[in-house]
């Protein structure tokens, strides 16, 4: 499996290899040389990720398998997005210095414009007037995506202006293209990535992303499993295919709000049952109590995911760690080990269950009842509420066994799994193995 960052820095590298065979710069001036490199690549890669970024909105579950799930092909998404706007911003920078190369060099050696038709040249300054507009209001929209503390809801109306704002940069980026690219590789690699793009475009103002995957259905029952926890069961209608466990499904309550992407925390038990855990973390969560009724109808798009039990090392020693709302892909597994349909053969693993109360936890219940009956997994509740109830990944021997291969999976919060990565680094040991759920909307 290719991890995400690996296989964004391969298509990078890849356009940059490609482009290079562009060999012809045509100029003796060193300067006016570098120039036109700088611009015509800047603007290349910008491109590039903006079209790759295009295309990992549309949720593309055949990525899934390439990059390890749908939570890494988003992380593709904001990163390809957030280096797109800085080579974007590359290219107009380097398009505004060129006053700056004619007051230092003049313009001797400078490349002559390309000589064009009539109609050809007004439509490139259609398409500068369209990118450069463009491309202002796409870094605002990135800056804001970053700034966590603006409200997710008015954002998520804002990125809806993102495709149009793509194809206006794919019209200015098929139009400016110097000729001779369309005479070359690069003009092969511009012209699939720019139609991919615009596809991708199409269908997101078509609202046709992730129909094939959609399903109908309807709130059997909701239930409080703690103050800031809704249980939300769903009855789903038609050709759901199923799901494994750990995996999760966008839910959409209503078309004005859109999907919102929630874990199934129960196995496939093949009568079209889905249970979700829903926790108050957003101005959207914290409002659904009040807005969802026992009846209602939602659409239930996926299964998505690749945090599966059947993709563990079977060699492997298991350590499996969940912090709050995240212990619910574990309750998935361990329903699945509990019915037979989550594994061939015994398995052998600690849980670990981080929580700021165990005494008003309704899951600690949930899972000491689930591990009973699942030989071979041993739960560990760390109640932060307790002295020294904190665990603390740093000081653990919980993957400290010597040689031994280890497999750790997590999920839970981000701040819980940057001190997991610090402590398997300081191990040392390449027998551990960290799996991580980390699925972020912005």
């Amino acid at each position: 499996m290719i991890p995400a960052l690996s296989f964004f820095n391969a298509v990078v590298i890849t356009v940059w290899v490609v482009a290079l065979v562009n060999t012809g710069v045509g100029t003796t001036s060193l300067a006016w040389g570098a120039y036109d490199q700088a611009l015509n690549l800047s603007g290349l890669l910008a491109i590039t990720l903006m079209s790759l970024a295009m295309i990992t909105a549309t949720r593309p579950a055949w990525l899934e398998s390439v990059v390890g799930g749908m939570d890494r092909v988003y992380r593709l998404h904001k990163w390809s997005a957030i280096l797109a706007v800085s080579f974007a911003g590359a290219h107009w920078a380097v398009e505004e210095g060129d006053d700056l190369i004619k007051g230092l060099v003049g313009r001797a050696g400078r490349v002559p414009e390309e000589s064009v038709g009539p109609w050809l040249a007004q439509l490139r300054d259609v398409g500068e007037e369209l990118g450069e507009f463009a491309i202002f209001i796409v870094i605002a929209m990135v800056l804001l995506a970053l700034w966590k503390r603006f409200p997710y809801h008015w954002w998520r109306w804002i990125h809806r202006a993102m495709p149009v704002l793509y194809l206006m940069v794919a019209f200015h980026a098929a139009t400016l293209a110097p000729l001779t690219y369309w005479q070359q590789p690069v003009g092969l690699v511009l012209g699939t990535l720019l139609l991919a793009g615009s596809v991708s475009a199409a269908l997101s103002l078509s609202g046709r992303i992730g129909q094939r995957r959609q399903s109908k259905g309807t709130i059997v029952e909701i239930s409080r499993t703690t103050a800031d926890v809704i249980e939300v069961v769903v009855k789903v209608e038609g050709a759901w295919p199923g799901h494994r466990a750990g995996q999760f499904a966008y839910l959409r309550f209503d078309r004005v709000e859109g999907a919102h992407p929630f874990t199934i925390a129960s196995a496939d038990h093949r009568d079209g049952l889905l249970r979700f855990q829903i926790k108050a973390l957003g101005d959207f969560t914290r409002r659904l109590p009040q807005r969802l009724a026992v009846g209602q109808g939602l659409t239930v798009e996926g299964p998505y995911g690749r945090f599966l039990l059947d993709r563990r090392d079977r060699r492997a020693r298991q350590v499996w760690i969940a912090g709050g709302i995240g212990v619910t892909p574990f309750i998935a597994w361990l329903e699945a080990l509990r019915t037979g349909s989550g594994a061939e053969e015994t398995i052998s693993a600690d849980l670990h269950y981080c929580t700021r109360d165990a005494g008003a936890d309704a899951f600690v219940s949930r899972l000491r009842s689930l591990c009973d009956e699942v030989p071979g997994v041993s739960l560990h509740v760390h109640d932060t509420a307790q002295p020294g109830g904190r665990w603390s990944p740093s000081a653990s021997s919980t993957w400290d066994k010597g040689s031994e291969r280890v497999e750790v999976w997590y999920c839970g919060p981000r701040g819980l799994g940057q001190q997991i990565k610090a402590a398997l680094v300081n191990t040392g040991g390449r027998q551990t193995r960290l799996h991580q759920e980390a699925f972020e909307m912005r």
